[in-house]
């Protein structure tokens, strides 16, 4: 899978890399789907670009396929001391009429996942990812 052209710095917003994954996969959606990005322009990628796009795209992916019929997708995050929580909400089944795969890519990130039923009808996968940590090396 070849993700949009967004640098592999952690300079750009997370709203923006969020719509640049998720835009392509609700276009070609055979079913209409509004999507809601609900994200502060100053949150920024705890981790590199490819990698996020990497877990974004499965878990759109992931929750499109619970609504064949269209629906709605409302992805919120915020910044939290150690990290960033991304939360993606949708209108399909309960969570436990569902399938909820771990993307392998999360593991290596070092990201918590935890899928939940929504009060008001559908489900949501939360992504817990930490800061990356990048190692300063001194010379002696």
């Amino acid at each position: 899978m070849s993700y949009p052209k967004i640098g592999q710095s952690d300079h750009h917003p997370l709203a923006v890399v969020v719509e640049s994954v998720a835009a392509p996969l609700l276009m070609s959606h055979p079913a209409p789907v509004c999507l809601e990005v609900d994200i502060d322009m100053d949150v920024r990628l705890p981790v590199d670009s490819p990698s996020l796009c990497q877990v974004l795209d499965s878990l759109v992916r992931q929750a499109l396929a619970q609504m064949p019929d269209g629906g709605e997708l409302t992805i919120t995050a915020c910044e939290s001391a150690t990290g960033v929580e991304i939360e993606l909400a949708d209108t399909g089944p309960d969570v436990a009429a569902r399938p909820c795969r771990l993307p392998m890519i999360a593991a290596a990130m070092s990201a918590d996942i935890k899928w939940q039923n929504c009060p008001q009808g559908g489900g949501a996968v939360t992504v817990n990812i930490p800061f990356y940590r990048r190692t300063i090396r001194r010379a002696a």
